[in-house]
C-alpha cells in the first residue's frame, strides 16, 4: 500500500534541520505501518520499541536522560544494535511513557545522529493533559486515512490517480463514469487502512462493513478506557449525534441535537477529547471573508466531521446498494456524504486550513472556504451534476473574489466567474486553480 506521507518522511531522513520526528493520528489510520515500512525501505536496520503497558521502559526513562544508558536499553529491548544514521528508531505508543517524549529534546540537543520517529494515537491528549511536549526540538507529521487518490492506488488504478494529479481534463472527461463508480465504492469503503486492504484483498463489501463496525466499537471502548469517567456519557452523546447533524440541511452543529437543553460548556472537554484523538474534524465558521481567514474565526458556530467518509456511512447504516446503486435513501443522506468527503480530502491532501462561510441570518451559507496563497477561495459542494450555484453567487458578489470553486459530479469546467472541479479532482485543488 502507497501512502504519500511516505515522501515526507524520506524528506525528513535527508533533511540538515532534522529533528526527532512526532506522528500524530487517530488509532487504525496506519502510523505503525508507515514507521515500519518507511524502516524497512529505507534504512539497514529498524529498531521498534511499543511503549503500551510496557514496564520496563517506564523504568529505563524514569531513572535520568543520560542518552547511552537511554540507548543501550532500546538495544536491549528491540534486539537491534542501534548505530547512528543507519538505525530507524521508532518509539510506538510513546505518550504511554512522559519521560521518553521529554527525552526527545535531549536526543535532538546531544545526539541527534539518531533517527528517531515516535506515535501514539492519544498524543493530543496527553499534550492537554499537561504532558509536557518538547516545543521546538521535534518535528510533526499528521496522518489520516487514506485519500480517494490513495484509494485508487490501492486498487491498481494507476493510470486513472495519474490523470487526476495531472489535470489532464480532456481524458479525464472521457473516463468520467469509472470516476464517478471508484467515487461511489470510496464513499462506502473509506480510507482506513484495514477496510481498503480488505476490499483490496477479498471484494467482499459485507467484511468490509463488518470491519468498519468493529473499528467503531474499539473506538467507543477507548472512550471508556482512556477518557475520564465523567465525561465519557457526553463523548458518546456527541459522537453518535454527527451523523444526524450532517444529515441537516444546514450542518451547524447544534448541542440541543444532541439532548434537550444541552448547553455548550457541558460538552466543551468531551468535544475536546475527540478532536485530540484525531477521531473528528472541527470546521469553524468566518464571519468575514478577508485575509488572514483564521482572524476571523466565530468559535461558537462550527460543523463538526468524523475522520473518515466510510465510517459515516457504516455510522448511516447505508448499504452498498443504497450507495452505488443509488436510490431515494441515498438521495437523502448525498449531501451530507459528498460534503464529508470533501472535507476529508481538504485534509489529507492540503495542508490548508478550511473554514465555512453563512450569513449573519443564516440565509446563504457556502460549504467550506480555504486560504490558498494571497486569496480566499470558497468551495461550493453539488453531490450530483446541479450547476446552481445560488449562495456562492451571492457570496462573490458580497466579497469580490477572484477564485470560486464548485465541486460536482460535472466535468472540469471554467466559467468566467467560477471553476467546476470534479468531486473526484478535489484533492488537487491547489494545483488545479494555479
Amino acid at each position: 500500500m502507497y501512502r504519500e506521507r511516505m515522501e515526507t518522511l524520506k524528506e525528513w531522513k535527508v533533511s540538515k534541520t532534522r529533528k526527532p520526528l512526532i506522528i500524530r493520528g487517530a488509532r487504525q489510520v496506519g502510523k505503525t505501518w508507515l514507521m515500519k515500512e518507511f524502516g524497512k525501505l529505507y534504512y539497514e536496520k529498524c529498531a521498534y520499541i511499543n511503549f503500551d503497558d510496557n514496564t520496563r521502559m517506564n523504568k529505563l526513562f524514569d531513572e535520568d536522560f543520560d542518552l547511552d544508558r537511554i540507548i543501550q536499553g532500546l538495544k536491549i529491548e528491540s534486539g537491534v544494535n542501534i548505530e547512528p544514521e543507519n538505525t530507524l528508531i521508532i518509539l510506538d505508543e510513546i505518550q504511554e511513557t512522559p519521560n521518553a517524549l521529554k527525552a526527545l529534546k535531549y536526543f535532538y540537543e546531544n545526539a541527534n545522529e539518531y533517527h528517531i520517529v515516535a506515535a501514539g494515537s492519544l498524543l493530543g491528549v496527553a499534550m492537554h493533559q499537561g504532558t509536557s511536549f518538547p516545543v521546538g526540538k521535534v518535528n510533526f507529521m499528521d496522518l489520516m486515512p487514506l485519500s480517494f487518490f490513495e484509494f485508487l492506488n490501492a486498487l491498481g488504478q494507476e493510470h486513472l490517480l495519474n490523470l487526476l494529479k495531472n489535470n489532464e481534463f480532456d481524458m479525464i472527461s472521457v473516463f468520467n463514469n469509472k470516476y464517478k463508480d471508484y467515487l461511489k465504492l470510496y464513499y462506502y469503503i473509506g480510507g482506513m487502512p484495514e477496510v481498503v486492504n480488505s476490499y483490496v484483498e477479498e471484494k467482499d463489501l459485507a467484511e468490509v462493513r463488518n470491519i468498519q463496525k468493529t473499528l467503531l466499537k474499539d473506538y467507543e471502548q477507548d472512550f471508556s478506557k482512556h477518557a475520564p469517567n465523567n465525561i465519557v456519557p457526553r463523548i458518546r452523546q456527541l459522537w453518535n449525534n454527527i451523523p444526524t447533524q450532517l444529515a441537516k440541511e444546514n450542518k451547524k452543529f447544534i448541542y440541543g441535537l444532541v439532548k434537550e437543553g444541552a448547553r455548550a460548556r457541558e460538552y466543551e472537554i468531551a468535544l475536546s477529547w475527540l478532536i485530540d484523538c484525531g477521531l473528528i474534524y472541527q470546521v469553524n465558521r468566518v464571519n468575514n471573508c478577508k485575509v488572514p481567514l483564521s482572524a476571523y474565526q466565530d468559535f461558537n458556530a462550527f460543523k463538526l466531521y468524523l475522520l473518515d467518509v466510510g465510517l459515516l456511512a457504516a455510522m448511516s447504516d447505508l448499504d452498498s446498494k443504497t450507495i452505488l446503486e443509488g436510490n431515494d435513501i441515498f438521495e437523502e443522506f448525498k449531501g451530507s456524504l459528498t460534503e464529508q468527503y470533501v472535507l476529508c480530502q481538504l485534509k489529507e491532501c492540503t495542508e490548508l486550513n478550511v473554514f465555512y462561510w453563512s450569513s449573519e441570518k443564516g440565509i446563504a451559507e457556502i460549504d467550506f472556504i480555504v486560504q490558498i496563497g494571497k486569496n480566499n477561495v470558497p468551495i461550493e459542494v453539488k453531490s450530483n451534476e446541479n450547476l446552481q450555484a445560488k449562495s456562492l453567487k451571492s457570496f462573490v458578489e458580497k466579497y469580490n473574489t477572484k477564485i470560486n470553486v464548485r465541486t460536482s459530479m460535472a466535468n472540469f469546467r471554467e466559467e468566467e466567474w467560477l471553476t467546476n472541479i470534479p468531486l473526484y479532482s478535489i484533492g488537487n485543488i491547489e494545483k488545479t486553480i494555479k
